[in-house]
C-alpha cells in the first residue's frame, strides 16, 4: 500500500473554525492510523479575504488541539514545497499552458456585465445557469487579435460532453455526475491567479495526496476535480465527504449562530482542555465500536476508521461536551486546575489578600464539579461578595421556629474554636447535631443558608472555613 497522506487546506481568512478543527482532526486520525503523513497547506489565492495573521492563528490553534502537521510552510520537505498557493503560481501556469496546447482549455473574452446578463436570462427561461460557450472555438486569430487589443480573459476548462464523473466515497458510497450539467468553468481568473477547484488538483497531485476527508460541501466539487485529474492524465486521491455539524435545533452550524461558540480560540479561552475538545470532537460524525466515550488521543488513533464515519449530520451537544471536559478536569491534579482557574479568578476578583493556600482550597471545593476554567468566577462569587441576598424559597425555609436556637449553638461552637479549620469545623457541625436536637435537612440547611446565603452548594464544613471565621460569626448573628 502507498504510504498515506492527507491534507488540511484552509484560506487565511479567520480563525480555526469547529468545522474546519473536525476536518483536519479526522484527516489526522486517518493518517496516523495508517502510519502516514498529516500536511497543512494554505489556499491564499481569494487575496480580498486574506487576514493577517490567518495562517498564524489556525497552526496554534491546531497545535494547541494537539494536530501537528508532519509538514507545513513552517516545516517543509522540499520536494512538496512550497506549501502556499501564491507561491505557486509558476506551477499552475505550467499545467495552465500544457491544457491550452492541447485544447483542453480556451481563453475567455467575455466581460462580467456579459456573464450577468446571460446568467439572468437563462434564470429567466428557467434553465440552470451555465457558461453559453461564446468563447469557446474563437480562431487563433480571434484569440490573438483580443490579446492584442488588451482585452482580459480568463482561462475556462472545455468540459467533454456527455461523459459520467463516479466515484466510490469513503462515507457515501457511489457518487456520480454527469458533465452535461456543468458549464465550462473558470480555472485561471482575469488576474492570473487559478481558482480553488483547478488549484486544488495540482497542489493535491504535486504532494502526492492519496485520501481527502472534507466537508460535505465540497461533493459538487469533485466532478470538476477529476476532469483537470483525468486531462492531466493523474490518479485522483480517494475521497470522504463528512456530514454537517448541526446545532441542538439541527440547523447546519452558521457563523451567525450566537448559541455556540464556533471557534478553537473561543474554547481555549473560555478555560477547556485541549485533550476533552481533541476528544468531543472525533466524536462529531465518527462512533467506536464499543460504549467507551473518552478517549486518549492515542487510543483515538488505534480506534480510529472511516468505516464508522456517519452518513447524517452530527449534533454539536453542548451539554455532552461540558460533560467531556468535567472527565477531563476530574482526572487532572489540583495544581494543574488551580493554574486552569487562576486567571480567571484574578481577572474576576482581588485575590491580593487570599493566600496560596486559601486559593488551592477554593479551587479543590469544586474541582470534581468544574466543567470549564471560566466557571469557576461564578461558582465562587459566594466567597468574594459582603451581603447575603437570599431568594423567596431560603427565606420561607429560614421561618421554621426551631432554626434560630440552632444557629446560637452553632455560633458558639464556633466561638470557641482557637483553629478556624474545616476538621474543627466539622466537629462543630456534629457538636450542634447533639446540643440543638437538629439534625438531617434541619441541620445543614439553616447554616448553609445563614453562613453562605445559598440553600444547596459544596461541602459546608469547606464553605465555611473559605469564608473565614469573622464573616460566619457576623452572618450568624
Amino acid at each position: 500500500m502507498e504510504k498515506v497522506r492527507v491534507r488540511y487546506a484552509p484560506s487565511p481568512t479567520g480563525h480555526l473554525h469547529i468545522g474546519g478543527a473536525r476536518t483536519a482532526l479526522f484527516n489526522y486520525l486517518f493518517a496516523k492510523h495508517h502510519g502516514g503523513d498529516f500536511i497543512f497547506r494554505l489556499e491564499d489565492t481569494d487575496i480580498e479575504r486574506n487576514i493577517e495573521g490567518g495562517e498564524a492563528s489556525q497552526l496554534e490553534n491546531l497545535a494547541w488541539l494537539g494536530i501537528i502537521p508532519d509538514e507545513s510552510p513552517l516545516n517543509p520537505k522540499p520536494e512538496y514545497a512550497p506549501y502556499r498557493q501564491m507561491e505557486r503560481l509558476d506551477i499552475y501556469r505550467k499545467y495552465t499552458q500544457e491544457l491550452l496546447d492541447r485544447g483542453l482549455a480556451y481563453k475567455c473574452f467575455c466581460t462580467p456585465e456579459e456573464l450577468d446578463a446571460e446568467h439572468e436570462r437563462q434564470v429567466e427561461a428557467g434553465v440552470a445557469p451555465m457558461y453559453n460557450r461564446k468563447c469557446r472555438d474563437l480562431t487563433a486569430e480571434e484569440v490573438a487579435a483580443k490579446e492584442a487589443a488588451g482585452i482580459p480573459y480568463t482561462i475556462r476548462l472545455r468540459v467533454p460532453a456527455n461523459k459520467t464523473y463516479e466515484f466510490d466515497d469513503m462515507i457515501r458510497g457511489h457518487v456520480s455526475f454527469e458533465s452535461n450539467d456543468i458549464g465550462d468553468w473558470v480555472i485561471v481568473k482575469a488576474n492570473g491567479i487559478p481558482t480553488y477547484n483547478y488549484a486544488v488538483v495540482i497542489d493535491d497531485h504535486t504532494m502526492e495526496i492519496t485520501h481527502v476527508f472534507r466537508g460535505e460541501e465540497h461533493l459538487s466539487n469533485t466532478p470538476k476535480q477529476m476532469m483537470v485529474f483525468e486531462m492531466l492524465g493523474w490518479k485522483a486521491p480517494t475521497y470522504g465527504h463528512m456530514t454537517l455539524i448541526v446545532n441542538e435545533q439541527r440547523k447546519k452550524l452558521s457563523k451567525r449562530d450566537e448559541s455556540i461558540m464556533q471557534f478553537v480560540s473561543q474554547y481555549k479561552e473560555e478555560g477547556y482542555l485541549p485533550d476533552a475538545m481533541f476528544n468531543f470532537m472525533a466524536l462529531l460524525g465518527w462512533s467506536p465500536e464499543g460504549e467507551q466515550e473518552i478517549f486518549t488521543k492515542e487510543e483515538l488513533i488505534k480506534e480510529f476508521s472511516e468505516t464508522r464515519l456517519s452518513k447524517s449530520p452530527s449534533m454539536f451537544d453542548k451539554d455532552k461536551l461540558t460533560w467531556v471536559n468535567n472527565r477531563y478536569i476530574k482526572e487532572r491534579s489540583l495544581e494543574d486546575v488551580v493554574a486552569l482557574c487562576r486567571p480567571f479568578l484574578e481577572e474576576a476578583y482581588d485575590l491580593s489578600s487570599k493566600s496560596e493556600q486559601w486559593i488551592n482550597d477554593l479551587v479543590a471545593t469544586y474541582h470534581d464539579q468544574l466543567s470549564y476554567g471560566k466557571e469557576i468566577v461564578s461558582l465562587v462569587d459566594l466567597f468574594f461578595t459582603d451581603e447575603l441576598n437570599l431568594d423567596e424559597e431560603a427565606k420561607e425555609f429560614m421561618k421554621d421556629e426551631t432554626i434560630p436556637n440552632t444557629l446560637k449553638v452553632f455560633k458558639a461552637q464556633l466561638e470557641n474554636l482557637e483553629e478556624f479549620t474545616k476538621e474543627n469545623i466539622q466537629a462543630c457541625i456534629k457538636a450542634t447535631q447533639k446540643e440543638a436536637k437538629a439534625k438531617g435537612k434541619m441541620l445543614y440547611m439553616p447554616l448553609r443558608i445563614a453562613t453562605t446565603g445559598i440553600m444547596h452548594g459544596p461541602d459546608l464544613a469547606s464553605s465555611i472555613c473559605l469564608l473565614g471565621k469573622e464573616k460566619v460569626l457576623s452572618r450568624l448573628g
